[in-house]
């Protein structure tokens, strides 16, 4: 809301003296800055608009509000921008009595009393708001000194609905006005062709190579390994990125510079736009793997070596049992088991992504629309996004637990 004040108060005049209402709101009217703390749940208790988004509280849709008057009977309300979902309101001039009507004029309740809040049929609710409830409001939302216009009481008719995120319904961008679930599932394939090639490559090389350094300890080849994937663990992504797009893309022209495909992708052929996807995909991807390595490879290393000098292995040997048998049969089985216990954390890969190494690189994946919601100040794709990590993290806490009673021969399921 502080981010649409500015662009609306930059597009009007200032002045001197004391600030009219207008003014005092940044140049946006009365009626939008009330639809404004309408959409955020800005007019609203805190917890309930946390409850609200969560979807254990209703929402008010379908407002419908008008002012009494001086002018007698028949004072005719708004009727929303919506007329098939809101109401017409028909007020009488002693300040109480309320008609509702539905599009085409039919009454829904006729002169009906306002006190407080009073349900009518098909759903419609009533409330009445004074003055000094609208004057307190409009103190709460303008700037200092601004002065406060003269309000009469006035009737609002909503309808409540259940919409949040237990319903599936996460809100709409304020900055692009699209459904969140839309922003976030347009974003998956991106977050998956990178979370699986990370995941299928880190482990395929980090296995192996961990085993490796085991039986090679204290050798050349561990030597230079480690100083290698320590070096890689040093090196941020998003600045090795930046490296790669200054010389091998900038000045020798060897990749893309931005974008996962090229603009002419869909004319292309089946066969030249996997070659395309690949020419894009190299420098992002040597960006997401280049610390991923480290830590992998030394938890296999360790792990396996504490096996392997372990009494079970050594009698296992002692009694006959070939070395390789010893250490893939019996060793390997059980180093796995902390390893494990970081495998579900790869579900967070597939959908988290890298938000710098997204925005060298301008790769619209979910990292990006984290990046962009945040600068944007972009409310509901911050939260919709946050929700999405967190459960995710959770679902890969319940999954390493999973994949640890299938690896640990101690777990049964009985």
């Amino acid at each position: 809301m502080d981010r649409m004040l500015q662009q609306a108060a930059g597009n009007s005049e200032g002045g001197g003296g004391k600030k009219s209402s207008s003014e005092a709101s940044g140049g946006l009217s009365e009626e939008q800055m009330e639809e404004l703390e309408e959409q955020f749940g800005l007019d609203k208790a805190m917890p309930i608009a946390y409850l609200q988004w969560l979807g254990a509280a209703p929402r008010e849709v379908g407002l419908s509000k008008g002012e009494f008057g001086e002018q007698g009977d028949g004072v005719i309300g708004g009727g929303g921008k919506d007329p098939e979902n809101t109401a017409t309101l028909v007020l009488h001039g002693d300040g109480r009595l309320v008609e509702v009507r539905k599009k085409g004029g039919e009454i829904v309740s006729a002169k009906y009393r306002v006190n407080g809040m009073s349900i009518f049929e098909d759903g419609w609710k009533l409330r009445y708001e004074d003055a000094e409830t609208r004057e307190e409001r409009f103190r709460r939302r303008s700037l200092e000194g601004a002065e406060v216009p003269s309000y009469s009481p006035r009737a609002v008719a909503y309808k409540s609905r259940f919409s949040g995120l237990l319903q599936g319904d996460l809100g709409r961008s304020t900055v692009y006005n699209d459904p969140v679930w839309e922003m976030i599932l347009g974003r998956v394939p991106v977050a998956l062709y990178f979370g699986l090639l990370t995941a299928i490559i880190t482990y395929a090389i980090c296995l192996p190579l961990g085993v490796l350094k085991a039986l090679k300890h204290r050798t050349f080849i561990d030597s230079a390994s480690s100083i290698l994937i320590f070096i890689g663990y040093s090196i941020p992504g998003f600045a090795l990125g930046a490296i790669l797009l200054v010389h091998l893309g900038a000045r020798m022209n060897l990749f893309p510079l931005f974008g996962l495909m090229s603009p002419d992708f869909s004319e292309m052929a089946r066969w030249e736009q996997v070659k395309d996807l690949a020419h894009h995909t190299v420098l992002p991807l040597l960006c997401y793997l280049v610390g991923s390595f480290a830590m992998l490879t030394m938890l296999t290393k360790n792990n396996l070596m504490d096996q392997l000098s372990a009494d079970y292995v050594r009698t296992a040997v002692s009694k006959g049992v070939g070395f390789r048998k010893a250490v893939f049969g019996h060793a390997f089985r059980n180093s796995m088991i902390p390893v494990a216990t970081s495998a579900g954390s790869l579900v967070e890969i597939f959908i988290g992504g890298s938000i710098l190494v997204e925005t060298v690189f301008d790769i619209q994946g979910f990292g990006l629309l984290q990046y962009q919601a945040v600068v944007a100040r972009d409310v509901p794709v911050i939260m919709g996004t946050l929700t999405i990590a967190a459960f995710l993290m959770l679902l890969g806490k319940v999954l390493s637990d999973v994949i640890v009673a299938m690896v640990d021969p101690r777990i049964k399921f009985k």
